[in-house]
């Protein structure tokens, strides 16, 4: 009888242990989700600021700063595939952040967009690579690239998330010296040794990660070729909204 008794003791003991156990692990996870989500966004900000190279690349600034830094220089937006403004919630459109110059608010003037940031979600070598390309408000020269999630190889394609690589990318062309889209791709080796015509649209590739960079030229070109109607309303400076909508006139 007292054995009896001692198993279903202890056995009672485990459930209860186990239920409380739950109980603590589900009450941690509700409470955590709010921060958790809110170091998600604070990421997605101060990686869109990197890339549009209002913070160094390697570099993260404090909480109020990233904030008020993005909301005076950022601005999220929805286009279409001729790159006029849509209504944020029509799953057809396209997201796209403008980077504004100071003082200038959240005005659609190209004269206030000094540039604009495309967002990077390609398949790598073991997983997705997603990052943010930002370009000048010429619609053509990379001012700077950002990757905030990948899985690749440390020290091989993990090199990707590297400010040395990272900063590869500004000042290069997403146009030919005949001015036709040719995209940004990343070279085998130095672009240096490419010729000469070449060089302004790639950038130094990662030793040992030929895969890598083979797949995230593929993505930027097929992302760019979306978004192309954007480089081009940008390039012929007729950057407007879309007509009739209140919203962004």
């Amino acid at each position: 009888m007292f054995e009896k008794n001692s198993k279903a003791h202890v056995i009672l003991f485990a459930l209860v242990l186990s239920v409380l156990c739950s109980l603590l692990i589900t009450a941690a996870a509700t409470g955590l989700k709010s921060k958790q989500q809110e170091n998600m966004a604070l990421d997605k900000k101060v990686n869109l600021l990197r890339a549009a190279s209002l913070v160094d690349v390697g570099q993260k600034p404090g909480k109020e700063k990233i904030n008020t830094l993005y909301d005076q220089r950022i601005e999220e937006v929805v286009v279409d595939s001729q790159g006029k403004i849509m209504e944020t919630e029509n799953p057809k459109g396209m997201h796209l952040y403008f980077i504004h110059g100071k003082g200038t608010g959240n005005s659609h003037d190209l004269k206030d967009i000094s540039g604009y940031i495309v967002p990077i979600n390609t398949r790598g070598l073991w997983g997705k690579i997603q990052g943010y390309l930002a370009f000048e408000n010429d619609g053509q020269t990379v001012s700077g690239f950002s990757v905030f999630s990948h899985s690749e190889t440390p020290g091989l394609g993990g090199e990707i998330e590297s400010a040395w690589f990272q900063k590869n990318f500004k000042g290069k062309k997403i146009l030919n010296s005949q001015d036709k889209f040719v995209s940004i791709g990343i070279a085998k080796g130095k672009a240096g040794d490419l010729p000469k015509d070449e060089q302004e649209n790639f950038v130094d590739g990662i030793s040992g990660a030929t895969l890598t960079g083979r797949y995230l030229s593929e993505g930027i070109k097929n992302t760019l070729m979306k978004y192309e109607g954007v480089s081009v309303t940008f390039r012929q400076k007729q950057l407007k909204a879309e007509a009739g909508d209140p919203a962004h006139e």
